[in-house]
């Protein structure tokens, strides 16, 4: 007869998974700002020419970047 078993790892509890999610959180904290920053970086280099061809007022840079990062 063959048995066939499925072992699965214990489920992390305790400060060691609270330090994961800690770095996890981090970490996803730390590329949303990246995004966030790129893409104001990346507008405001726009001339405001450029930026009236997208339907884009220099004032918008803001927002549109923090949509980009952190509702995305």
């Amino acid at each position: 007869m063959t048995y066939a078993s499925e072992t699965t790892a214990p489920r992390q509890t305790g400060l060691l998974a609270r330090l994961q999610g800690f770095r996890d959180t981090l970490q996803t904290v730390m590329q949303q700002r990246a995004v966030y920053a790129r893409t104001v970086q990346e507008l405001q280099a726009l001339s405001n020419r450029e930026l009236a061809d997208l339907g884009i007022h220099r004032s918008e840079i803001p927002r549109i970047a923090a949509e980009a990062a952190f509702k995305g």
